[in-house]
């Protein structure tokens, strides 16, 4: 214990420990150490950061790889590392953001696939000129000239991968071998050896690519920070990894940041959609294979019966439901060359491949219907064999529906994920109950999980429950109901500051805040926009006014683009109150789903499923408030569930302790005596 603990502060940044943060520290180090999954529940201001210190501390030689969701999480961990490197100077870091939010060669298509079509013409290019005598690609002038030439709004040659690579001459064949430039390393070395911002990325690497620089800092850096899409897609994995020069997994430790929204990546990442306009395309583009691919043909046939099945769906009157995937083969297979559709889904793999093979040799980086429609199928067979897949309809409006087979467990994916690296710690300010997310996540591996008290002080903060107001939807048309909800928002208004009210939906936050806002006279109301583009603007503004000695109220929806992911420290946010339980809306796709996990769990297969989730979303919204031990603010629950046993109990322990069980008369007295 002695050594681990040396080790630890070894590579522990700070002068001291947080309250709590030592048991986090070495329960992560000990994980790192053994191997095995750990699950770690820390309120904000624990100190989850320096869980990757533990993990250095203990890695053995093997490399530490962070998955995060945001730049804003990226930052952080930079921040971190930056510290850590204080007290180990050797430390190298690196991290790896998207392409599309960094790549500075303009064209349409899809970016990763653009990348790689124009890195394959200029590879090509670059070896014809190597082989003439020409090692530098950069100052050869036959591609100089090319470069120059070509239309700058659909480029074939990339300049910046010119500028990454020259060629040497192989001491084992003999021949010559393309490596990083020179310019390249050099850029490599400062990112791995500096704190560099991803905003200051594009002026670092000036000529050369930035992706490619980040990728070969990362080859030799102990720590890479990463998304969650290049660790849980498989192919972008598998590439990644080959890239980095990892040829085990097991020489890899994992932390995972923001834990509680990995379920939701993993089944979005195994989910797909098809609508009318996608066949219609792939019609198009299948027509024009004959020539080429025998099967192209039959699977044509194919399209016109899977539009009938859609025109079908549409005069549904839900907005969502289930498909029998049964249905949908016998009814699109019916007197076609096919008995299956895993016989279409093997004609269509390999008719995506030649016409993705062709695509990027004429320059056209897009991804196909054709591809998509193979994607689909594969899904849809999988969804006919496997209940951790659902075919489902969607509305897309008054006319159409499109047809989607969702993933509905991510067990599967992360217990595959997790077992093939040496370690994984999962962590999160909001993974409570951190034994529910355990069974949801990896259903009855050995993991070691923690659940942190509140280190923040317990009198900077108020936390309340309302006994009298819910959004039951028994309840959502009682009219002394819907009063009493909007005199709890408008005695919450009287709070000092700028404060936030969260509702389950669009269709809540419109009917309240049309209530509410006339009646709150010393704020400014702000209302969340269901369009991303136009909320940026009012959230800075929001935020904007305490240093002007003014305050405001947002209304949002909590999941939504004001209640998750955002930092309101200080002043920004000194309260914030959840209208209602934040369910999804109950279909019979959720019951369904439901039912998959009673299946599986028991009765606790309900509340893992559909209430745990609507728990963790009040909780990120609540969350937005305290940021930092000397922030002060009010906690609001306005919905009587919440103080329900299995709801309750719910809740991280630390809440459950605090919560005040107020009815309105009470909520006014308490509020008011908030200073």
């Amino acid at each position: 214990m002695v050594g681990m603990v040396d080790d630890l502060e070894a590579w522990f940044p700070y002068p001291t420990f947080r309250p709590y943060q030592r048991e986090m520290l070495e329960l992560a180090s000990a994980v790192a150490r053994e191997g095995g999954i750990a699950m770690i529940d820390a309120p904000t201001g624990s100190g989850k950061s320096s869980v990757v210190s533990a993990l250095l501390s203990a890695r053995a030689g093997r490399k530490v790889l962070v998955a995060v969701r945001t730049v804003s999480q990226l930052d952080t961990f930079v921040r971190e590392l930056a510290l850590v490197r204080k007290k180990q100077p050797s430390l190298r870091f690196a991290y790896l953001i998207g392409k599309g939010s960094m790549c500075p060669l303009p064209g349409p298509g899809d970016v990763y696939r653009r990348c790689e079509g124009v890195k394959a013409f200029s590879a090509a290019l670059m070896k014809e000129r190597a082989q003439k005598g020409s090692l530098v690609p950069s100052r050869d002038p036959q591609i100089r000239l090319q470069l120059k030439k070509q239309d700058p709004d659909h480029p074939l040659l990339c300049p910046y991968f010119v500028a990454s690579r020259h060629f040497v001459q192989s001491e084992e064949s003999g021949g010559l071998r393309m490596v990083p430039s020179a310019a390249l390393r050099t850029r490599a070395d400062r990112l791995a050896a500096d704190t560099v911002s991803p905003r200051d990325l594009g002026r670092l690497c000036g000529d050369c690519c930035p992706y490619e620089a980040m990728l070969q800092a990362a080859r030799t850096a102990d720590v890479v920070i990463l998304n969650f899409h290049h660790l849980f897609d498989d192919e972008i994995r598998e590439q990644l990894y080959q890239s980095l020069g990892i040829e085990s997994s097991k020489d890899v430790l994992l932390l995972i940041d923001e834990a509680h929204n990995v379920g939701d990546v993993v089944q979005e990442i195994q989910s797909v959609e098809c609508d009318v306009a996608t066949i219609d395309q792939a019609g198009h583009e299948l027509a024009g294979l004959r020539r080429f691919q025998s099967s192209a043909g039959a699977v044509i046939e194919l399209l016109p019966r899977v539009d009938r099945f859609i025109d079908g769906l549409s005069a549904s009157p839900e907005p969502m439901d289930w498909f029998d995937p049964a249905l949908f083969a016998r009814m699109v297979l019916r007197g076609s060359l096919y008995q299956t559709t895993g016989q279409v889904v093997d004609d269509l793999a390999e008719i995506r491949d030649f016409v993705r093979e062709k695509s990027i040799e004429a320059g056209d980086f897009r991804e196909t219907a054709v591809e998509r429609l193979a994607l689909f199928f594969y899904r849809i067979d999988r969804a006919a064999r496997d209940p951790a897949f659902l075919s489902v309809f969607r509305r897309v409006d008054e006319h159409r529906v499109a047809l989607a087979v969702r993933s509905i467990d991510p067990a599967p994916r992360l217990t595959e994920v997790a077992g093939m690296h040496w370690c994984a710690v999962l962590i999160s300010g909001t993974l409570s109950p951190v034994d529910a997310y355990r069974r949801y996540y990896f259903e009855d591996l050995p993991v070691r999980t923690i659940s942190l008290p509140n280190a923040f002080p317990r009198e900077n903060r108020l936390v309340l429950a309302a006994t009298d107001v819910t959004t039951a939807f028994s309840q959502r048309q009682d009219r002394e109901n819907a009063d009493l909800i909007a005199d709890y928002i408008a005695a919450f208004s009287a709070v000092t500051g700028n404060l936030a009210v969260y509702f389950p939906s669009y269709h809540l936050l419109e009917r309240f805040a049309g209530r509410t806002a006339p009646r709150i006279r010393s704020k400014k109301v702000f209302v969340e926009p269901k369009e991303a583009v136009d909320a940026g603007a009012a959230l800075r503004e929001f935020l904007a006014l305490p240093g002007r000695g003014k305050a405001g109220i947002l209304f949002a929806v909590t999941g939504g683009k004001w209640s998750e992911g955002l930092d309101y420290r200080g002043e920004m946010l000194s309260g914030a109150m959840v209208v209602g339980l934040p369910l999804a809306p109950f279909n019979r796709v959720r019951r369904m789903v439901i039912d998959y996990f009673v299946r599986k769990f028991g009765e606790e297969g309900e509340f893992i499923s559909y209430t745990l989730p609507a728990i963790n979303r009040a909780l990120q919204a609540l969350g937005r408030v305290l940021r930092t031990p000397e922030d002060r603010g009010v906690l609001v629950l306005a919905e009587q569930r919440f103080l329900e046993g299995r709801v309750r109990n719910g809740l991280p322990p630390w809440m459950q302790d605090e919560l005040e069980a107020v009815d309105l008369a009470g909520f006014r007295e308490e509020v008011s005596r908030w200073r």
